[in-house]
C-alpha cells in the first residue's frame, strides 16, 4: 500500500533535526509521530526535555519546538505493507532543499535508526554535505537488541551535543 508521512514539527529557528524513515501503522492511525505506545521516542524526549507521554501530543510537540528540535521523516511517500522499515519500497523523499532554506539554523541531524540513516545518505546527504549527522539506535519497539537505558544515553548525548 502507498504510505504518506506527516508534515514536519518545526519552528523556523530549529537547530536539531530528528529524522525517522516513515510513520508506522500505529502512528498513522493516531496521526502522531511515534504513536506506537511501545516506541521509546517520547519516553526519551520526556527524559531529555520533559516532553513525555504524560503530556498531550500538542504540548509535547510545542516543547520540542521551544527547545529548537524539529521532527520529520526522510521519506514523503513509499510503498510498504505493515510497519516494518524492511518492507519499504519505492522511496520518495521529502523536499529537503526547501526545508533547509526555511530552517537555516539546523546545526545537526539525528537519524532514528538504520533505515532513516540509509535513506538520508541516498536522498538528502548531497544537499547538506557539511552538516553533522548522527545515526542513532531506533526507538522502534521492533529494535529490541539494545536496552532502553543505552538508547537513552546515546540519544541524550546526541541531543545535548555531548
Amino acid at each position: 500500500m502507498i504510505v504518506q508521512g506527516f508534515d514536519p514539527i518545526a519552528d523556523s529557528d530549529a537547530r536539531i533535526l530528528i529524522l525517522g524513515s516513515m510513520p508506522g501503522i500505529a502512528s498513522l492511525e493516531a496521526n502522531q509521530y511515534y504513536g506506537h505506545p511501545r516506541n521509546a521516542f517520547w519516553r526519551i524526549m520526556g527524559d531529555v526535555y520533559g516532553a513525555g507521554l504524560e503530556r498531550p501530543y500538542a504540548e509535547r510537540t510545542t516543547i520540542l519546538k521551544e527547545q529548537g528540535v524539529a521532527v520529520w521523516d526522510v521519506l514523503k511517500l513509499c510503498h510498504r505493507e505493515g510497519s516494518l522499515d524492511s518492507n519499504i519500497k519505492d522511496e520518495v523523499p521529502n523536499d529537503f532543499a526547501t526545508f533547509f532554506e526555511v530552517h537555516p539554523g539546523i546545526e545537526r541531524v539525528l537519524l532514528n535508526g538504520g533505515t532513516a540513516a540509509r535513506s538520508f545518505r541516498k536522498h538528502v546527504r548531497a544537499l547538506c554535505p557539511g552538516l553533522p549527522t548522527v545515526a542513532l539506535p531506533s526507538t522502534s519497539p521492533a529494535y529490541a537488541a539494545m536496552r532502553f537505558e543505552e538508547k537513552l544515553r546515546r540519544w541524550r548525548d546526541a541531543m545535548l551535543g555531548a
